[in-house]
């Protein structure tokens, strides 16, 4: 299998460096870090989406706006349309009517704003996470962070509930359908209710896209845990249970540090990653 690194959306959130580690200026920059991966036999598959065309082109559009002006306002959204998943899919000379599927670390408006942009994708997720983004939404966080009218026209949806093998220590994965075994799903809840990451297992071992479960590449690699001021507190303002995402969190920094040479993690919002992965380093940033 082939992968290749996607910047599917830019932020750039006022405080700089309190919310990045290393910007200068007044904005910083975080990035939503999605993968599209060639499979032999099952298309082209995306995990996460990030922003879509009509995210860039019509982000308020109508009373259930795809995206607030309150997030787009607190994260300082750039919206590019060249960063959208279909308009990099093109660029690397690919079909996006081979992408067969996409797999969500969860629903949260800046992972699955470009699901309509493939309407022939099977989209898998925990069932947990689709009861959340679609049932009542209560509240400022909840009605912010899910919006219906960026997924509200996708009928061919994968939803599980948890059950699989033990993979490195978590309880719960579990083979995707219609996906090569080497595409796991690890339920990492906390940040929402069924928030999940995506473990590959490539030619150089296995990587995990370990979603929200952190957000700052000093949470990992490292027995102390460090973190921006800017993204601890969005971390805190959008999680559903701090319990379970702190422990989630550390068992992922024990990997981290334990298995470092057999599993690669990264985030989906820490641009230094990204950067690091997009080079083809074999291990994921330090902090």
């Amino acid at each position: 299998m082939k992968i290749h690194h996607l910047n599917c959306g830019t932020d750039c959130p006022f405080g700089g460096a309190l919310f990045d580690g290393r910007s200068v200026g007044m904005t910083g920059r975080l990035v939503c870090h999605c993968l599209l991966i060639e499979t032999p036999s099952s298309g082209l598959v995306l995990i996460d989406t990030g922003y879509g065309l009509k995210d860039v082109h019509h982000p308020h559009r109508g009373p259930d706006e795809r995206i607030t002006k309150a997030m787009r306002s607190m994260l300082n959204i750039k919206f590019r349309e060249e960063e959208t998943a279909i308009r990099q899919i093109e660029a690397l000379g690919l079909s996006p009517a081979d992408v067969r599927h996409i797999v969500l670390t969860h629903l949260d408006f800046d992972h699955a704003g470009g699901l309509e942009d493939f309407p022939n994708a099977l989209v898998h997720l925990m069932d947990k996470e689709f009861s959340a983004a679609t049932g009542p939404r209560e509240g400022f966080v909840p009605r912010n962070r899910y919006r219906p009218s960026q997924f509200n026209q996708v009928t061919n949806w994968r939803r599980y509930a948890g059950q699989g093998e033990p993979w490195f220590g978590f309880d719960s994965v579990r083979d995707l359908e219609g996906l090569p075994p080497e595409i796991l799903m690890v339920p990492l809840p906390g940040h929402t209710w069924g928030h999940a990451g995506v473990a590959i297992r490539s030619e150089r071992g296995w990587m995990l896209h370990a979603g929200d479960a952190y957000f700052y590449r000093g949470e990992m690699r490292s027995a102390k845990r460090r973190c921006t001021p800017g993204l601890r507190m969005y971390q805190r303002m959008m999680e559903v249970d701090r319990e379970r995402r702190l422990a989630n969190q550390d068992r992922l920094r024990r990997l981290s540090m334990d298995r470092e040479a057999a599993v690669r993690i990264f985030c989906a919002h820490d641009p230094v990653e990204f950067e690091q992965c997009s080079m083809g380093s074999p291990k994921a940033a330090r902090a």
